[in-house]
């Protein structure tokens, strides 16, 4: 089982900016899917955007251009920037990992990250 440890989340005012880091335990030049979701509280996790070897998947019309991610492969890391934020932006943001092609589905992805919170707040 791959492991996936996020961090970089924490505490920011509106209109600020963080970088989410997710380690991954094993090759990322293997054809492996990151994802990163993001769940609100109250509501359910949401997908943001997806990784692979073949390119980008943004699943939020609303986050494009506030939100970018990208790969290290020489580090084993998937990053999401995230500019501007906002209130709503809080939540738990989560990396996970499947094989093969991105997906938009919560449930297409077996490896989880255990989450970094995220708090929008001024």
């Amino acid at each position: 089982q791959v492991q996936l440890v996020e961090s970089g989340g924490g505490l920011v005012q509106p209109g600020g900016s963080l970088r989410l880091s997710c380690a991954v335990s094993d090759d990322l030049s293997k054809y492996y899917a990151i994802g990163w979701f993001r769940q609100a509280p109250g509501k359910e996790r949401e997908a943001v955007a997806c990784i692979n070897r073949e390119g980008i998947l943004e699943f939020s019309n609303a986050l494009k251009g506030r939100f970018i991610i990208s790969r290290d492969i020489a580090k084993n890391e998937v990053h999401l920037q995230m500019y501007g934020l906002k209130p709503e932006d809080t939540g738990v943001y989560s990396c996970a990992l499947r094989g093969g092609v991105c997906a938009r589905s919560v449930a297409a992805y077996p490896d989880w990250g255990q989450g970094t919170q995220v708090t929008v707040s001024s």
